[in-house]
């Protein structure tokens, strides 16, 4: 719920623990917590609604995503140098998975505790801080491996790192403090501070791939481990 209901989830868990049905502190399993969250905002500042003033229900917030992401889809594929020709299918299952992903990170991104303001045009968005920016680096990664013919798994038995070009070593060092963001996340129940790490990963990785020629490289085993 909202953190309008905070204080009432704090007293129904104080006497919780008064009838002994709770431990008496937080760090002691069974744990409960009240996972609150800020008011989401339309882009004119006020609650985010319908124009009938009503509550926007899930599913047609995310068919109203999947239905943009379709139109920009259809829009870049038109202005692209080599447009791909993709069946309805291809098309309608494309738009699902971008404007579903879009929608979950452009919430999931915010501290869930503060009000943010939502803009399914800003979501969609190719650049920054959006889900189809992550998904973009994705599927350059992917695009690498593929175009490389090599089995990965098989690298990973006999390959090494080599870390000797700056941005290498930034996209290294960065992956290292997975597990421990991972942790972070899950321990304070902030999903924001794991899609910030996959933000500046992209940001990471984007300058490793304009700086450090992967396929047909002398450091081929060692960038494609890196992917």
């Amino acid at each position: 719920t909202d953190d309008g209901q905070a204080k009432h989830f704090e007293n129904f868990f104080k006497v919780a623990r008064i009838a002994g049905w709770l431990p008496e502190n937080d760090k002691t399993y069974p744990r409960v917590d009240h996972v609150k969250f800020g008011v989401v905002r339309g882009e004119d500042g006020k609650k985010f609604k319908t124009r009938e003033a009503k509550t926007v229900p899930l599913t047609d917030l995310l068919d109203e995503a999947k239905t943009r992401s379709k139109s920009a889809l259809i829009k870049r594929g038109k202005e692209a140098r080599d447009p791909k020709e993709w069946t309805p299918e291809q098309l309608d299952q494309t738009a699902e998975a971008v404007g579903y992903g879009a929608a979950k990170y452009a919430d999931l991104k915010n501290n869930r505790s503060t009000a943010y303001t939502f803009s399914y045009e800003k979501m969609l968005e190719d650049k920054g801080d959006t889900a189809v920016y992550l998904l973009y680096a994705h599927a350059r990664i992917c695009s690498i491996i593929r175009e490389s013919g090599k089995d990965i798994n098989e690298l990973k038995k006999t390959g090494k790192l080599a870390l000797d070009h700056a941005d290498e070593r930034a996209l290294g060092l960065h992956l290292l403090q997975f597990a421990e963001t991972v942790k972070e996340a899950c321990t304070d129940l902030l999903p924001n501070v794991l899609c910030k790490y996959l933000y500046k990963l992209s940001e990471h990785y984007n300058k490793f791939y304009l700086n450090c020629r992967v396929n047909g490289s002398a450091e081929e085993t060692s960038r494609l481990l890196l992917c």
